[in-house]
């Protein structure tokens, strides 16, 4: 009889290339060991790169923050610089005797505007406190004061501007509250 190849035959050959089952099947535990401490290495070998990968990916993260960080005023000065040379001109026209003061007042007028606009683009938000129903978030309340004028727990006076950008608090708007009168 020749020798066939079965199934069978076929499956106990491609399990013993494996040279883990050859060492199980013949018992050898020098062999196990090695192809286990090569498999060990290689896990140990990727936990590195990988851990070297998330570490480069920080450094470089932090960079790009600090990058961001470092020109995150750069759009708001560009708007400013002009106001500011405005200013310089305002002065000048100032000193000038010659220079009537409503055309100074005028030109102070819409440099102001001029600021505004830059800062409004940029974010910033007033905050309109005067006749509001009065809230310790946004107001700063540094006295009460009697009147009948407004509702007791609005806001009477506003003595200086609060402001935002967009959502978060800068400063909060300076007011004194209304209180109902002492019969």
């Amino acid at each position: 009889m020749s020798h066939m190849t079965t199934p069978e035959n076929t499956e106990t050959s491609s399990e013993s290339a494996d040279p883990r089952n050859e060492s199980a099947e013949t018992g050898d535990p020098s062999a196990e060991t090695a192809a286990l401490k090569a498999k060990v290495e290689e896990q140990w070998n990727q936990i590195l790169r990988t851990t070297a990968d998330f570490e480069n990916f920080k450094k470089r993260a932090a960079r790009e923050r600090q990058e961001a960080v470092k020109h995150a005023n750069e759009g708001l000065l560009e708007r400013l610089i002009p106001v500011l040379d405005n200013f310089e001109m305002a002065l000048v026209a100032g000193q000038q005797s010659a220079t009537a003061p409503e055309s100074i007042m005028a030109g102070v007028s819409m440099i102001q505007q001029q600021l505004k606009s830059a800062l409004v683009d940029s974010g910033l938000v007033e905050i309109s406190a005067q006749g509001q129903v009065f809230d310790p978030n946004i107001h700063e309340a540094v006295s009460q004061q009697e009147t009948r004028e407004v509702p007791e727990g609005h806001v009477l006076q506003q003595l200086r501007k609060g402001y935002r950008l967009r959502e978060r608090l800068l400063r909060p708007a300076t007011v004194i509250v209304a209180k109902a009168p002492q019969a």
